[in-house]
């Protein structure tokens, strides 16, 4: 019996430990979870534009003498010219002589004026003594010392003279309107003689020459176009969402294919957009033209570019790390080995951060990527996010 007794309370023994360790198995290991620390970080909002570069301004350059052949041509397409600078020539064989003719017909209206005003003098001259004249006889024929015929005479004589006086000055008068038309035909043709010059209207790059020497004048092609002030622009073209953000004056950048950037501002924002496909065209002028050039920006190139929406220094996290739900954005704060979850309020979401207006303060360690498994209250271990 006492053999029997101790062999069941050793049995029992053994057996006690075994029961105690099913009954309490160890804890699972807390799982790891990446952090990183929130801080304060510059924030550069942007968006992406594509488009196809296009003059701010496209001068078109015609010869204003129809109709006259080409000469000379003075520039070449790339030219950079002046305003005012003369393009091209045109021929004046005709125009000086034209000149030529106008020239002596105003010396000729010149010498009619100079005749006609001596003819006034003799006239005036005749007309004085024809009027003395014809009153002394009147008053002698009053008094019987002159006959009715001497006073016809002297009538007669005055009448002459009268109408001579008149002619000579309706004389002067043809002459000085003869002579204004012919100095007003001279400026036409100055005008005509200035315009055989075709001259830039506006300083720029020349960005196409149609003017070939021996080329008539006239028709519907320019014979140059320039890029007033050389000055480039990227049209590009967005939806009517994006173009809600953007303002006249942001900064922009240019990706030239030669890898070269070309700074930028925001010059025209559309009023309206198309009604079929919702786009519109936005207007970025480049803030260095000659640049421009160099870099191998062309009109009529595909290009693409960003728009600096908005650029400010705040306080940041992983934009990974926000997690949303029912209207609200939180935080995974580790604290003491433990989720805290924490409600936050979003700012600006740029370039894979996120701005924390309120919620957390700066130095509080954020779970990197989001972990929808964890919940309040949750042991964790953390290991720092590489940066």
């Amino acid at each position: 019996m006492k053999c029997a007794a101790f062999l069941f309370v050793a049995a029992l023994g053994a057996a006690l430990p075994f029961g105690a360790q099913a009954a309490n198995p160890p804890a699972a290991p807390a799982p790891t979870v990446t952090v990183a620390a929130a801080g304060t970080r510059e924030l550069v909002d942007r968006q992406r534009v594509t488009g196809t570069l296009v003059p701010r301004e496209d001068v078109l350059v015609f010869a204003e003498n129809d109709g006259v052949r080409i000469v000379d041509v003075l520039v070449d397409e790339g030219s950079v010219v002046a305003q005012g600078q003369v393009l091209a020539r045109l021929s004046r064989d005709l125009l000086d002589a034209q000149l030529a003719q106008n020239a002596a017909q105003l010396q000729r209206a010149t010498a009619a004026i100079s005749q006609a005003r001596a003819q006034i003098v003799q006239a005036e001259a005749a007309y004085n003594e024809a009027v003395p004249a014809l009153e002394r006889a009147r008053a002698l024929r009053a008094n019987g010392n002159a006959t009715e015929a001497t006073v016809e005479q002297r009538l007669s004589t005055f009448r002459a003279a009268e109408g001579r006086l008149a002619g000579a000055r309706d004389g002067l008068t043809f002459a000085t309107a003869e002579r204004a038309q012919i100095e007003a035909q001279r400026r036409e043709l100055s005008v005509r003689a200035e315009r055989s010059e075709v001259k830039a209207p506006r300083g720029g790059l020349v960005s196409r020459r149609s003017a070939r020497i021996g080329q008539m004048t006239g028709g519907t092609e320019p014979l140059f176009r320039i890029l007033a002030d050389s000055e480039i622009e990227l049209e590009a073209e967005l939806l009517e969402t994006r173009l809600a953000g953007m303002r006249e004056g942001m900064k922009a950048t240019i990706h030239a294919a030669n890898g070269t950037d070309v700074p930028g501002r925001v010059r025209l924002v559309p009023a309206e957009v198309d009604r079929t496909t919702r786009l519109g065209k936005l207007r970025i002028a480049l803030a260095a033209a000659p640049q421009a050039a160099e870099a191998g920006l062309r009109i009529g190139t595909f290009a693409r570019g960003t728009v600096e929406l908005a650029r400010r220094t705040a306080l940041a996290v992983p934009a990974g790390s926000v997690v949303y739900g029912e209207g609200q954005a939180t935080l995974q704060i580790v604290v003491d080995g433990r989720i805290v979850v924490r409600k936050v309020a979003l700012g600006l979401i740029a370039e894979g951060w996120a701005e924390i207006q309120s919620g957390i303060a700066a130095g509080d360690l954020v779970v990197a990527r989001a972990a929808p498994f964890l919940r309040d209250g949750d042991r964790v271990r953390t290991q720092t996010a590489p940066e």
